[in-house]
């Protein structure tokens, strides 16, 4: 897992490497816990590999839009494309020329991205309109909505831009950590309220000016260095209707009213992976590998799956009567949902998956690693 420290201008080069310094430091660690053999694959339910992309290689907490049809996806590199979920075909795609440090938000019309260097960058359709400095390292997709585009940045400041013309609008300041979690984070509408993840809460914002309207607490801050006190909540979001149920990483899982703006319920969990679910269920992925289902009504645990442990999963998608995980190896695991039980599972290209499983229409979307984007349709 990469903590990324919040420096100045000047310094960014170095908290990147000393980023890749402690990813490296964790490979170097004890052996790998050992898997369990799945055995020969039984398939239950019916799936078929529907079509498949590249968007070229992920190399950070990869964020995909969806707009009806129309799946925005970004790779490191600097491209970013415009894809027909129905197809796998582009509608279009561009190379901005720099590398990218976050994903992809789009309202179908307008686009907006953030490089490594700390520049947000917008898009009418294919074509650049224009570039913002920012002041301080992004690693959460920029939200489009409503003809601005908000921030949320590492240091926990969350700002707006006019879409067309790139005008700061507002700037919401929150003192932070020295450290923050090196994934994406949240910053979504829910009707006309701004919602991001600061630290350990949800915070609800009007977004036509930043002030703050309510703070659900999801998750405190213990232990006894500045790693163990991280709780910052993860991109990975289960909404139904006003209710929104997350994840602080490596701490605990639980749902908020987002009218109230109270929080409901809150239960331990580790992963620093997203949830979904529906009205009735919460699914999530755990650091070690095991797949949870919860009470969406009150947290309480409805079963636990152990055949993938020590996989290094992905979030989880719903998709009818599946729950879908990515692994390390890039194969997307179908269980049922009544029980944890496996119906099929079917490989992508060996890479892991980096980007929260999707659902868009009956189809399961998948990106990995090395740039590989798949539809897979359940029969």
């Amino acid at each position: 897992m990469i903590y990324v420290p919040i420096v100045n201008t000047l310094f960014r080069q170095l908290a990147l490497a000393l980023s890749a310094l402690l990813v490296l430091a964790g490979c170097a660690g004890p052996e790998k816990a050992k898997q369990l053999d799945l055995g020969p694959n039984v398939p239950l339910l019916g799936v078929r590999n529907a079509w498949s992309s590249n968007i070229g290689g992920v190399a950070f907490s990869l964020q995909v839009r969806v707009i009806d049809n129309l799946m925005f996806v970004a790779g490191s590199d600097g491209v970013v494309a415009a894809i027909d979920v129905r197809t796998g075909g582009d509608l279009w795609r561009v190379a901005l020329g720099v590398k990218l440090s976050a994903g992809v938000g789009s309202d179908g019309r307008y686009s907006a991205v953030v490089s490594r260097d700390n520049e947000l960058i917008a898009l009418d359709g294919s074509k650049e309109i224009w570039r913002q400095k920012l002041g301080a390292v992004t690693l959460s997709a920029p939200l489009v909505a409503g003809g601005r585009v908000f921030v949320l940045s590492g240091d926990r400041a969350v700002a707006a831009f006019d879409a067309s013309s790139g005008r700061r609008l507002w700037q919401q300041l929150r003192s932070g950590e020295a450290l923050v979690l090196g994934r994406s984070g949240i910053v979504m509408a829910v009707g006309d309220t701004l919602v991001s993840g600061l630290g350990g809460r949800l915070v609800g914002m009007n977004p036509l000016n930043g002030k703050v309207r309510w703070e659900a607490q999801v998750a405190n801050s213990r232990g006894t260095n500045e790693v163990e006190r991280l709780v910052d909540l993860v991109s990975g979001v289960s909404r139904v209707g006003d209710e929104l149920c997350v994840r602080a990483f490596q701490s605990s899982v639980g749902c908020v009213d987002t009218v109230k703006g109270t929080t409901l319920w809150t239960k331990s969990a580790s992963a620093a992976t997203g949830l979904d679910g529906d009205g009735s269920t919460l699914f999530g992925s755990e650091s070690d590998g095991r797949v949870i289902a919860w009470r969406r009504a009150d947290g309480e645990r409805l079963w636990t799956s152990e055949r993938l442990r020590f996989r290094n999963l992905s979030a989880p998608v719903l998709a009818g009567e599946a729950v879908v995980v990515g692994d390390e190896m890039g194969t997307l695991h179908f269980l049922s949902r009544k029980d944890g039980a496996p119906l099929n599972r079917l490989p992508t290209d060996g890479s892991p998956i980096v980007a929260n499983l999707l659902l868009v229409g009956k189809t399961v979307v998948a990106v990995t690693q090395r740039g590989g984007i798949f539809g897979f349709k359940p029969e």
